[in-house]
């Protein structure tokens, strides 16, 4: 399986930003992602706020790509999850 993630950031500033990206393994992606190791998301405490499954990495990979490309698609997905 393969995993589209996105990651609340929230910096010191308090000002709330995300990260979107995809593994093969989300939870030690997550650790990677919480331990510091992963320079966008240093220092900024994220915290996985949705994922999705996909069964090829192909398929993971064009979904990623869609969330940062088509911003209509990244702003519905974030209204979904907001709605939770």
């Amino acid at each position: 399986m393969y995993y589209v993630y996105i990651l609340e950031l929230n910096d010191k500033n308090k000002s709330k930003k995300f990260y979107i990206g995809y593994s093969s393994d989300l939870k030690r992606r997550l650790f990677e992602h919480k331990s510091g190791n992963v320079f966008s998301t240093k220092d900024k405490k994220p915290e996985l706020i949705y994922y999705e499954a996909y069964a090829s990495i192909e398929l993971a990979r064009e979904r990623e790509r869609n969330l940062k490309k088509f911003g209509s698609a990244y702003v519905g997905l974030l209204k979904r999850i907001d709605k939770k």
